[in-house]
């Protein structure tokens, strides 16, 4: 079967099992865009809270140390080691926001995608992964040609936001030349959080048109053929075939259990050659008689047997045999109904032998 009829065959939704095996095994719908917005909005954090405040005291540092560099004592390597470390805290203590407000972002435009897990499904090393045939499909493919559409839509996006930024912000940018440059950083600043603000907006639009595509997608790519379904049903269910040999092989230990128990049993009740049932009572055993065993046709042909040749008593009772086969279960009593019957079938033996019906025997 080709891919476009494997495809065209899966017209029903996907189930709940698909779906949370689907999830375990780490494969969910994301968005592309989201890390990327996370970056950006990350950007602006670390240029609001910290490039104002943070770059004016590591320019300090750095003028101090270099317009007077004779304050330095740098006669051996371990004199110049101590003052790289000592510039490389500075920088640490500088670029060190900017990490967190990266990972903070990372770690949020993820969570609020989906559900943190841990899964090794994703990291675990695939043929698919480094096969040419694959890696062709994936990027000549439908998806590809999906994601090389976004890409070009999301380069005309920005770039329109951007070219409109700047040419708004053109006159600004040319009154700089002749303004004081004690002003041009803080200038600087606030065009870069005007780009980076136009950007962000735009990459939101982005990546809630990504969030959609991208759970369409994946429904989409989650659907079952009607086969699929069956199967996991079959599955969920198990399989009929098995079931039914299981079935069997309970009901044949059932039956050879029966046929041991029945030369204990203190009466059959038969109807002459399709119904039988064999009852034990033993009054020091208490409660009403239990059903040893029962059975039809060939089965109860063979309790007969059985009994006959185990001096156990056959009463042929058709309506009787009939009636209790229909109301009673193994190894359990007789229904409260059928006291009377078998009562007085009891005391009809007892006397026609004259022993004592009901006391127990091995």
């Amino acid at each position: 079967m080709s891919d476009s009829e494997d495809k065209s065959s899966k017209t029903e939704q996907p189930t709940e099992k698909k779906i949370n095996d689907t999830i375990e095994k780490g494969n969910l719908p994301v968005s592309r865009e989201a890390p990327i917005l996370a970056s950006l909005l990350a950007t602006m954090a670390f240029i609001a809270f910290q490039v104002r405040d943070g770059a004016g005291d590591l320019l300090l540092v750095l003028k101090t140390t270099f317009e007077n560099p004779l304050q330095w004592d740098l006669n051996t390597s371990a004199d110049a080691l101590h003052v790289l470390h000592m510039l490389a805290l500075e920088a640490a203590r500088f670029v060190l926001p900017a990490a967190v407000f990266f990972v903070v972002g990372g770690v949020v435009s993820s969570v609020l995608q989906n559900a943190p897990q841990i899964n090794f499904e994703r990291i675990r090393p695939k043929a698919s992964h480094i096969s040419l045939s694959a890696g062709f499909k994936r990027i000549f493919g439908l998806r590809g040609l999906t994601e090389f559409g976004k890409s070009v839509f999301k380069f005309l996006t920005i770039g329109v936001v951007v070219g409109t930024l700047l040419m708004s912000g053109l006159p600004t940018m040319m009154r700089t030349m002749f303004a004081d440059p004690v002003l041009v950083p803080e200038l600087i600043l606030e065009l870069a959080m005007t780009l980076l603000s136009g950007v962000s907006i735009a990459t939101i639009v982005l990546v809630a048109a990504d969030l959609a595509m991208s759970r369409i997608h994946w429904r989409r790519d989650l659907k079952m053929s009607k086969q699929e379904i069956k199967d996991e049903n079959k599955q969920a269910e198990g399989d009929p075939m098995v079931k039914g040999r299981q079935r069997q092989i309970a009901r044949d230990r059932v039956r050879r259990r029966m046929m041991t128990d029945v030369p204990f049993a203190t009466l059959v009740i038969a109807n002459p050659t399709h119904y039988a049932i064999a009852l034990r009572y033993v009054r020091e055993e208490g409660g009403a008689p239990m059903v040893v065993a029962k059975g039809t046709d060939l089965i109860a042909l063979k309790i007969r047997e059985i009994a006959e040749a185990n001096d156990v008593p056959v009463i042929e009772d058709k309506l009787l045999a009939r009636s209790m086969y229909d109301h009673v279960e193994i190894d359990q009593m007789i229904p409260p109904q059928f006291f009377k019957a078998i009562a007085e079938l009891i005391y009809f033996l007892h006397s026609r032998t004259g022993s004592k019906v009901g006391v127990a025997t091995a």
